[in-house]
């Protein structure tokens, strides 16, 4: 595969991540004043535990299959990748159809576990409704997961690119229209409007999936003509295939995992224990704003300096396996120093406008600002163990992954109930800042101890982005009662907006300023910023 072609690729697949992403976003500005606290909780109750199955029920297999097909792709063997794929989709509609009806048939065995009897919202056969109304999704995504993990192993992200994109806007164009109809036009049921929310899901795989069979039928020639130039040397049986899918897949599983475990804890301890602090009445508008609302905002930062610093990981691959540590050193260094330049700033910057970032996408509430400002700093730690678990991926010691997850849960599981009958609310966020931070502190010890990286020079680093971003958090902090002034501040959606905008140019102007005059963008981006150098030569010469 051409230089070229790697990063078109790679632009084209990064692209289609990230306008997914904004889709998941954005969705919500409507989606937030219809359904409200008590539909957000009901709506996480159904999709965290189908977030646990669907990682189980596509183990990873995009990534996986798609290495596995490109390798036996450049040895010639076009047969193999195909041999794979063909038994694979029988094994994907097996594991969807069986992943569908276990989480159909547990669902009355899940909801007590979420919904305290003293928690006055919603009730145990809701939760198995909605579980049970998400639980049909499993039945294509496995599939559709197939089929685009064998298009990128064919050098081909376009596919898997576009259904993406069209998977999440169907879906989100029927959670929308669903929910209004059942709500606004015909006065139904919270429960009616949110199982079909979750359903969507399944609709939206339909959509994502119409794309691939679409792309499939465009592409049958070529395949075909790849096929019949197939050298037909290498025969490995169907077992050792899976063997070795299997010990790509892993790593990955785990990885995707992370999150959805973490609230699947939230989900079956937060209620029962905010109610035996005599909080059961406000509980389930807590749950929500924790694990849904305030994570949605979180996860923004982190999307933004993961897709900067993953971009590096091949890199990191090839000098390692070369030994080539002065290079695998250099890399290292620029991953984690991007890492941090981008997500420090942001989180804080986060933090400081908590109330009106609140606000301008949802309403205005305290208990959303004061979760907003605890939680934002965590995001530093979830774009860590992204990238951390990634490195360990590329150096070939991805076995400590599994690890380093199982620490971060087991403090998580430990502290949640103690800590949120401490904190309330803000003792959840702080059981799971707590868990991710064991976790990326052993994956950074087991970096150092295969690699003998040192840390020094990213250290020295991070206590410069450090002040850079104490320095912009003061201009920040002096703006905001300004802008609140001027505009007449009351938590209105439009103030909030204004002052959210406002406030992120004049905190990244900063920050960009002192980074440029300092030299870090140029350390950090190369040339990217060339043209700032040349328009200080001009001023210089006039």
């Amino acid at each position: 595969m051409s230089s070229s072609k790697l990063l078109r690729g790679t632009f084209i697949l990064t692209l289609g991540v990230m306008l997914s992403r904004i889709l998941g976003l954005v969705y919500v500005i409507p989606f937030h004043p219809l359904v409200g606290e008590r539909g957000g909780a009901l709506y996480s109750y159904g999709y965290v535990p189908y977030q646990i199955f669907i990682s189980l029920a596509t183990a990873g297999v995009p990534l996986a299959v798609s290495k596995f097909v490109s390798k036996y792709n450049a040895l010639g063997e076009y047969r193999t990748g195909y041999r794979l794929f063909r038994s694979g989709l029988l094994l994907m509609t097996i594991t969807g159809i069986v992943a569908c009806i276990v989480l159909y048939m547990i669902a009355p065995w899940i909801a007590p576990f979420v919904i305290e009897e003293q928690v006055k919202g919603n009730s145990v056969h809701d939760v198995v409704t909605v579980i049970r109304a998400v639980s049909f999704a499993l039945i294509i995504v496995p599939v559709m997961s197939l089929i685009r993990g064998f298009f990128q192993g064919h050098e081909s992200m376009g596919p898997t690119a576009l259904s993406q994109v069209v998977e999440q806007f169907v879906r989100i164009i029927f959670l929308l229209a669903s929910c209004y109809i059942v709500l606004r036009v015909m006065h139904g049921s919270l429960v009616t409007a949110i199982s079909l929310a979750t359903f969507a899901a399944f609709v939206g795989a339909l959509g994502g999936l119409a794309v691939l069979i679409w792309y499939w039928w465009k592409r049958k020639a070529h395949l075909n003509e790849l096929l019949a130039q197939d050298r037909g040397q290498l025969h490995p049986p169907l077992k050792e295939m899976y063997k070795e899918l299997i010990m790509y897949a892993a790593p990955f599983v785990f990885v995707g995992l992370a999150t959805p475990l973490y609230q699947l804890i939230d989900q079956f301890t937060f209620n029962r224990a905010m109610a035996s602090i005599g909080l059961a009445k406000i509980s389930e508008e807590a749950y929500s704003i924790f694990n849904l609302w305030a994570q949605k905002l979180v996860i923004i930062p982190v999307t933004l300096a993961t897709s900067f610093g993953l971009t590096l990981i091949p890199t990191i691959t090839k000098a390692y396996v070369a030994d080539d540590r002065k290079s695998l050193r250099k890399y290292l260094n620029q991953t984690f120093q991007v890492v941090m330049f981008l997500t420090v700033p942001a989180v804080v910057g986060m933090a400081i406008l908590a109330e009106p970032v609140y606000a301008a996408f949802y309403s205005y509430d305290p208990l959303g600002e004061q979760v907003l400002r605890w939680y934002a700093p965590t995001a530093i730690l979830f774009a860590m163990f992204s990238v951390t678990a990634a490195v360990l991926q590329g150096i070939n010691q991805q076995r400590f992954t599994v690890i380093s997850l199982t620490l971060g849960l087991l403090i998580k599981l430990l502290l949640n109930t103690f800590l949120i009958t401490k904190f309330a609310t803000i003792g959840a966020v702080l059981a799971t800042t707590l868990g991710y931070f064991i976790s990326v502190l052993f994956n950074l010890w087991i970096i150092k101890k295969y690699t003998n990286y040192r840390y020094g020079f990213v250290f020295r680093r991070t206590v410069l982005i450090g002040i850079f971003t104490t320095i912009m958090s003061i201009f920040v902090a002096l703006a905001l009662p300004l802008l609140e002034a001027l505009l007449h501040y009351k938590g209105g959606r439009f103030d909030s907006m204004v002052i959210v905008v406002v406030g992120a140019l004049i905190g990244a102007g900063v920050y960009f300023f002192i980074s440029e005059r300092s030299g870090l963008l140029t350390s950090l981006f190369g040339n990217r910023f060339a043209f700032l150098q040349r328009k200080k030569a001009k001023k210089a010469v006039s």
